[in-house]
């Protein structure tokens, strides 16, 4: 029998902004080149304008699934801070927001062309500056589980090789709160992409028990070789469609687990997802509060392939909300498999509409869903 949620209070911390992407009519192209050259107008139907980063879409998300969930986020005190002010308080979660005067508020610019990767645009603004002090210590003591996002855009969190991120880590595991940690995409000549991303996660790992990368954002930090001649090979098109499950994602997260992580979840994009976890020992570090079960969680491993969309609009925000589930099912009391299940198809909900939350179901949807014949991928 499943766990109820109650008095598993979540707090889901990190990167915030706002998502702008023009709608691109679907139209035929091969290449993302053959829409987006230099001189040519491309009509659009308008821009659906909404709050992006981690604790809009993966915490707004494990809200709507039900989780008892408090965010911190920090935005600027300009118009675009208005605008995710307004936007969360529709969702009843704007009381984490942290205003700075002295900060701009985050956005993307976001170029979703149908059935190809997305392009973004982005400035971090007033992430730059979220720093541990911005957490409540009261609201971080009673939760079960804390999710962090996006160091990778966030300038206090990847510098000193981590320092800040560690020491937020390292903090919150002292208090008997289980940790997540997801990553996004880093811009190669940015001052984030000379990072030494590896020694950051040598270092912060230790004190993350669930670890939920995308495999582009993994192999760049961990073997950025392989990254470079992937992206050579793929020439722009989707980066998971050149990856192999067995000889690139299967040991990126036996390194991770090497590293101190004791769950790992990669995401492989419209392939679908690997998980792989510790031993019993490792498992029982995430703590009494969680309460996982590790008879169904020590040492396990699978890929599940992705659920076939409806229709792809964007997928912007999939992952985040992929792992919104896949710990919002963590909460209820579902083993790995189950977990990863509910993560994929949320995930394959997510890209069916221009922002990440229009498109949730329940898990109860989901189970009727799969068993009215929703299609997976066949190929891994």
């Amino acid at each position: 029998m499943l766990k109820k949620m109650k008095d598993k209070k979540t707090i889901v911390a990190g990167h915030i902004c706002l998502d702008i992407t023009p709608k691109i009519p679907d139209r035929k192209a091969e290449h993302v080149w053959d829409i987006l050259c230099p001189g040519k107008m491309i009509s659009v139907d308008g821009a659906d304008i909404h709050t992006g980063g981690t604790v809009a879409n993966t915490g707004l998300a494990m809200k709507i699934l039900g989780a008892d969930v408090s965010l911190a986020g920090k935005i600027g005190d300009d118009e675009f801070g208005d605008m995710v002010e307004k936007i969360m308080a529709g969702y009843g979660a704007a009381d984490g927001l942290i205003r700075s005067e002295e900060d701009r508020t985050s956005y993307s610019v976001v170029i979703a062309v149908p059935h190809h990767d997305r392009i973004f645009m982005h400035d971090p603004g007033a992430n730059d500056t979220f720093c541990y002090e911005d957490l409540s210590p009261d609201m971080i003591r009673d939760a079960v589980l804390f999710h962090f996002g996006y160091p990778p855009v966030m300038r206090r969190m990847y510098a000193d090789d981590g320092a800040q991120l560690v020491r937020m880590m390292r903090n919150v595991k002292s208090l008997d709160v289980a940790t997540s940690l997801d990553m996004t995409s880093v811009d190669p000549d940015s001052e984030s992409g000379r990072c030494d991303w590896k020694k950051i996660l040598e270092n912060a790992l230790p004190y993350v028990d669930i670890f939920a990368p995308s495999v582009e954002e993994l192999m760049f930090m961990m073997c950025k070789k392989r990254y470079e001649s992937i992206c050579q090979s793929s020439e722009g098109d989707d980066f998971t469609s050149f990856i192999d499950i067995e000889n690139d994602v299967i040991p990126l997260a036996k390194q991770c687990i090497d590293m101190g992580s004791k769950i790992v979840v990669i995401k492989c994009g419209a392939r679908g997802m690997y998980y792989l976890t510790s031993d019993r020992d490792n498992i029982l570090k995430t703590g009494k509060r969680l309460g996982l079960d590790e008879d169904l969680w020590s040492a396990r491993s699978g890929f599940v392939n992705s659920f076939v969309p409806e229709r792809v609009l964007s997928a912007t925000g999939a992952g985040d909300t992929a792992i919104a589930a896949f710990l919002t099912s963590i909460l209820k009391g579902y083993g790995p498999e189950d977990c990863v299940k509910y993560a994929a198809a949320t995930g394959a909900l997510a890209v069916t509409e221009y922002d990440a939350l229009s498109g949730l179901k329940s898990f109860e949807e989901i189970d009727r869903m799969i068993a009215e014949g929703w299609k997976q991928r066949s190929d891994r």
